[in-house]
């Protein structure tokens, strides 16, 4: 019986092209289970592109390929026999902005779940759901009120009840807090907090604070002299933040570049 990787999800040589353009080139990480892994860089790195590829959204994106292995319990998600609709299943997804569906916020939940095939108690999916976004509160006596009634901050936290309804393993974050305002931030951080309990969590920023506060590992990317992203160094936050190994890592975090 082979023994459970300590990893969730981890990379080799994994490249993403666009036609001929190398987007992203090469990344080698191990991300921990249950432990919150922030990626950052400079704008047009390839944050985002890389973290979609780990649920294969750029499968969407015309002329987008990879190249290399990503491995969850040793299987490579990019092989021919993989379904990628259970690949995003297991793998969830935040955006950038809050992108509730034109429905009531119990349908907002109950959707996902619904198309995916979930037969349980869908009452109680949709409560447990929302108790661990820390929603639960704030929205129970209006469950079928449309969900564009609700402040940004609780359009987001009701994104991420609509995720965990699904059931995946990791969660991934494209900038979950950009669009938010300073208190819906920390909101947002202490949340990720609680949901690292039960669920991998990778999350791009653009906030170097929120990266020192709310992460365990860094994952530092950089452009080459090819225009091509890559990381350039991962290690625990704590140290990426104060006793980074390359010169270029500390000159980022410490705002002398970029």
């Amino acid at each position: 019986m082979l023994m459970e990787n300590t990893y969730a999800i981890e990379t080799k040589d994994l490249s993403i092209h666009y036609g001929g353009f190398t987007a992203v080139n090469e990344v080698n990480i191990k991300v921990e289970r249950r432990k919150i892994t922030a990626v950052i860089g400079p704008s047009g790195c390839g944050k985002s592109t890389l973290l979609r590829a780990f649920n294969r959204m750029n499968d969407f994106v015309p002329g987008c390929h990879v190249s290399g292995e990503l491995l969850m319990q040793g299987q490579n998600l990019y092989s021919r026999n993989v379904d990628p609709v259970e690949v995003r299943r297991r793998i969830g997804m935040v955006f950038q902005k809050p992108n509730p569906f034109p429905k009531s916020i119990y349908e907002n939940i109950a959707w996902g779940a619904r198309i995916n095939g979930f037969k349980g108690n869908m009452n109680e999916l949709v409560e447990q759901s929302l108790q661990s976004a820390a929603l639960w509160d704030e929205v129970k006596d209006k469950l079928q009120e449309s969900a564009y009634a609700l402040s940004g901050g609780q359009q987001q936290r009701l994104c991420i009840a609509r995720t965990i309804a699904i059931q995946p393993e990791i969660i991934l974050m494209d900038e979950p807090a950009s669009a938010l305002d300073p208190i819906s931030t920390l909101r947002i951080e202490e949340l990720m907090q609680e949901l690292k309990k039960n669920y991998t969590i990778l999350i791009v920023t653009h906030n170097m604070q929120q990266a020192a506060r709310a992460s365990d590992f860094t994952a530092m990317m950089m452009i080459d002299e090819n225009r091509s992203g890559g990381v350039i160094e991962f290690d625990e936050t704590k140290k990426i933040f104060t006793r980074p190994m390359d010169k270029r890592t500390e000159d980022y975090v410490t705002g002398r570049f970029g």
